[in-house]
């Protein structure tokens, strides 16, 4: 079972002890290096265990577009493309894996101090909601967790975790 978007859910978010920016400047918050440490919980669609990993996101801004390229423990893992979405707080992403492997398009919805990262898959044909909340803990913490859905209304947890900024 492969999930699209857990890439991302390894993308930390930061509170600025500003005001938040607005648009494309507000994924700024990712760029630099975080220590994550996941622990994954035993689902249908995930297996038990610990993960801890280093994560570097070297990140530009053009005019449309916000990029950031994950490494993770030292290995390129994805470029990811964030562009503004139509709505207040929502953003489009496309995440394009190292390893040339298919890029998955999906959602960011910002409000406040949760990110939200929405998708779904199909498992043998019924459609399964899944998304990666982090919830930001001060300037330089994230807690974060990975969770599913059959009905997009009560989720269960896959994994939880929390990463900090690096110095």
């Amino acid at each position: 079972m492969r999930l699209p978007c857990l890439l991302l859910s390894l993308m930390p978010a930061v509170t600025l002890a500003g005001p938040p920016a607005d648009g494309l400047d507000a994924i700024a918050v990712y760029a630099g290096s975080w220590q994550t440490q996941m622990h994954h919980l035993d689902t249908p669609y995930s297996k038990a265990g610990i993960e801890h990993a280093r994560l570097h996101n070297q990140c530009w801004r053009g005019q449309a577009f916000y990029a950031c390229e994950q490494v993770v423990d030292g290995k390129p893992a994805a470029l990811v493309v964030f562009l503004k979405g139509k709505g207040e707080g929502e953003y489009v992403t496309h995440a394009i894996p190292a390893d040339g492997g298919h890029a998955n398009d999906g959602t960011l919805e910002i409000q406040g101090n949760r990110w939200t990262f929405p998708w779904q898959f199909d498992d043998h044909g019924k459609t399964i909601h899944a998304r990666v909340v982090n919830v930001f803990d001060g300037r330089d913490a994230i807690d974060f967790r990975q969770e599913y859905s059959a009905d997009g209304v009560h989720w269960t947890a896959m994994a939880t975790g929390r990463e900090t900024r690096v110095r």
